[in-house]
């Protein structure tokens, strides 16, 4: 089962199509070739049979080839469901898969009813040590659990924090499943990768697991029903860590390219394309808890690379800090013209999106109501009564959680104004952008909630801009970053402190010179060209790792 958002919510099922099963059991190493017959494999969602149709076919041509009986394959699977129709679905699907290969009724019968069994995954007594744990686990949002299931899950399942998808759990349990050199395929949804609620199922496949392949297949037909969520194939094993393939798709990619890709996977060479995909072979993977990257893969080791010979940009030019702005709570009440009635010391210059659309800084025309005094604490409204008066006017201000938790400070907005902060230059970047565009702000204006900002203590913020309009700042965000609907990107706090730069120092006064009249021009070419050279990179890097095919980059099938 899998990612949707049409069709089958309750349990988040969408299934598999043939040639992805196919795909996974061949890079996970349950092929028909081995002695299957030897091991355990588990299906946690069995769903319509997608993968133990397959599996079951396999095992069954494994076991002819190597002399087993079919009496003696009790231990060979075990596949699990929450749904009871599903399970007889599957029963009488397997049934049919083992007479076809010369099982007798009565035995095709018993296995079935051994093998396949109607359980929750996460909850009840399904533990058998595995040699293979594969399939396509339910895609279900952690607010769409009911509160009581929601909290045992968690209970049991300490990956599953925060706002983590049922998937999370799937993961974790499944890996404590595997025996020594067992191996996990799983396709599913890749969002535990690049959000904070995947952290510790990142940490624990870093401290006890290892990264073996890695397919992004965000626009890939892989389900029988169309789904909105960015899909990848991950296979992980129980061992040290070692070299990993990684594998970006198009739209393009199908049967054909994934044989292509299977081969390439199993081949002696760093890097290759093929049909719908473009491979390379890395020598290690991303550590601890951290985010992980997607895209081009050659790109993927251009940033390892940058990971581990710089620092992130909050690391650098002294004391830098990246945030997000304002967040009132009811900006109808606290965002107002400059001419409101409201007494004058209380209105704050406030730059908003719409200010910074266009790449440059236009005319500010909006002020913060701003309830917060020079130390940063609240101000007594007895002392602001035109204040008082036009916050009071607004019901909204009063209904939301802070003003009802205390009744006292109802004027207060959610988010505290920084004394002092509106008076820095900073860097601005909007959240959501086809391409990160950071615009000086030379101080005077606060930035709303919508914006975030970056200052500094040591940073020439035009130097730094000229970095940050690069396409090298931009792979950062773009390989660590959640993805909205058209390619979209997402600038957030989270993404931005992802960015690896030079020390402010360390980079040579032409090289400054070139990057600050890049970012003044807006001119993303140049500022590419000299972020390149600020990096040590060869100029035109980034054109060859972001282009469509690399030139120098091996086509074993065409």
């Amino acid at each position: 089962m899998a990612v949707a958002e049409v069709g089958f919510v309750e349990y988040g099922e969408v299934f598999t199509r043939r040639w992805v099963v196919e795909t996974i059991l061949d890079l996970a190493g349950y092929t028909a070739e081995r002695n299957l017959t030897a091991t355990t494999l588990v299906e946690p969602s069995v769903g319509s049979g997608a993968f133990i149709g397959p599996v079951v076919e396999r095992l069954a041509a494994s076991a002819r080839t190597h002399g087993v009986r079919f009496e003696d394959l009790a231990d060979a699977v075990r596949g699990y469901d929450l749904q009871p129709q599903h399970v007889e679905s599957c029963r009488t699907l397997v049934t049919e898969i083992l007479r076809t290969h010369g099982a007798s009724d009565g035995v095709a019968r018993l296995l079935a009813m051994t093998w396949l069994r109607s359980a929750d995954f996460l909850l009840d007594d399904v533990d058998v040590p595995a040699d293979f744990v594969v399939g396509n686990p339910p895609y279900i949002r952690s607010d769409d659990l009911d509160d009581e299931t929601g909290a045992a899950y968690r209970a049991r399942w300490t990956t599953m924090w925060g706002r983590a998808d049922i998937f999370v759990g799937f993961y974790e349990r499944a890996l404590a499943m595997l025996k020594p050199d067992g191996k996990l395929g799983f396709i599913c949804a890749d969002r535990w990768m690049r959000n904070a609620y995947g952290a510790r199922l990142r940490e624990l496949v870093a401290e006890r697991y290892a990264v073996e392949t890695l397919w992004q297949m965000h626009d890939v037909d892989a389900f029988q029903a169309e789904v909105s969520a960015y899909p990848a194939i991950t296979i992980l094993g129980r061992h040290e860590q070692g070299t990993v393939t990684v594998l970006d798709t198009t739209d393009e990619f199908g049967p054909r390219g994934a044989a292509e890709a299977l081969r390439f996977c199993q081949a002696d060479v760093d890097d290759a394309h093929g049909h719908g995909w473009s491979g390379s072979r890395l020598a290690d993977w991303f550590e601890g808890r951290d985010l992980w990257p997607a895209g081009r893969p050659a790109l993927i080791r251009v940033l390892e690379r940058l990971n581990e010979t710089f620092p992130t940009l909050e690391e650098t030019g002294g004391t830098t800090k990246i945030s997000i702005g304002v967040a009132s709570g009811a900006d109808k009440a606290y965002i107002v013209d400059r001419h409101a009635d409201v007494e004058a010391d209380r209105l704050l210059p406030l730059v908003m999106a719409d200010d910074i659309r266009t790449g440059t800084l236009g005319t500010a025309r909006r002020v913060l109501i701003n309830p917060w005094d020079e130390r940063g604490e609240l101000v007594d409204l007895t002392a602001y009564p035109r204040m008082a008066r036009a916050l009071a006017a607004h019901p909204a201000v009063k209904r939301r959680f802070v003003a009802r938790k205390n009744p006292g400070r109802w004027h207060r907005t959610i988010d505290k104004v920084y004394p002092g902060l509106a008076e820095r230059p900073k860097l601005l970047l909007q959240d959501m952008k086809a391409q990160i565009t950071p615009v000086l702000e030379p101080g005077g204006l606060y930035p709303h909630h919508n914006l975030y900002y970056i200052v500094s203590t040591g940073w020439d913020l035009e130097v730094l801009g000229g970095l940050l309009l690069s396409e090298v700042a931009e792979a950062f965000v773009d390989a660590y970053g959640v993805k909205m609907r058209g390619g979209t990107l997402r600038f957030q706090a989270q993404y931005l402190r992802k960015i690896r730069v030079p020390q402010p120092e360390m980079i040579s006064p032409e090289v400054a010179v070139q990057l600050r009249k890049a970012f003044r021009a807006g001119d993303r070419a140049a500022a590419t060209r000299a972020a390149e050279a600020a990096y040590g990179l060869t100029e035109g890097t980034m054109a060859a790792v972001r282009g469509a095919k690399r030139d120098n980059t091996p086509s074993l099938f065409d």
